[in-house]
C-alpha cells in the first residue's frame, strides 16, 4: 500500500512499484514477506537465451563503422557475416571458473550472444575490414556512393 514519508511524498512498497513497472497482469506478489515478487511465467534456468551485443554504429566521410565491445571473446569464438545490407555477429563468452563453489554476485553475462543489424545506408560487401583490438571489434564498410537526385527520363 502506498504511504507518504515527513516531506509528503508518495512511496510505494516494493512490490507494487515492481507491479506498476510491469503491470498488474505480469506481477504475482506473494503473501511470504520474504520471498520477492515473481513473474507468472517460470523462469526455466535450462533454457538457453542468447545475450544481446551493444554496438556503436556511425558513418565518416567515406566509411560505415560498427563497433561492438566483445572483451573476453576469442577470435575464433566470433562469427561476423553480412548478408542483404544485414551484418550478423555471434560469438561466445566463455567463463573458466570450474572451481567455483558459490557465487555472492554474478552480474556478468557469459554464453552465448548475438546481434543482427540492418545497415542504415548501402555500403560495398565485398570491401570489409574487420579487427578485433583491446576486446572491441571494429568492423568498416565502404559506403556506396548514390546520386542524391537522379533524372528519370519520360517516355
Amino acid at each position: 500500500m502506498a504511504r507518504r514519508n515527513r516531506n509528503d511524498d508518495l512511496l510505494m512498497e516494493e512490490d507494487e512499484l515492481t507491479a506498476a513497472f510491469l503491470g498488474d497482469d505480469d506481477m504475482t506478489v506473494s503473501d511470504d514477506p520474504t520471498q520477492p515478487a515473481a513473474a507468472q511465467d517460470e523462469w526455466d534456468e535450462d533454457e538457453a537465451v542468447p545475450g544481446q551485443l551493444a554496438v556503436d554504429v556511425y558513418e565518416t566521410k567515406e566509411r560505415l563503422v560498427v563497433k561492438a565491445r566483445t572483451a573476453g571473446v576469442n577470435r575464433s569464438e566470433l562469427d561476423v557475416s553480412i548478408s542483404d545490407n544485414t551484418l550478423s555477429i555471434k560469438g561466445t563468452l566463455l567463463a573458466n571458473e570450474d572451481d567455483v563453489e558459490n557465487y555472492f554476485v554474478q552480474e556478468c553475462y557469459w554464453g552465448e550472444f548475438s546481434r543482427s543489424i540492418a545497415l542504415p545506408i548501402p555500403v560495398k560487401e565485398e570491401d570489409i575490414e574487420a579487427v578485433l583490438k583491446d576486446g572491441v571489434l571494429t568492423i568498416s564498410f565502404t559506403k556506396l556512393k548514390q546520386d542524391t537526385v537522379k533524372k528519370i527520363q519520360i517516355q
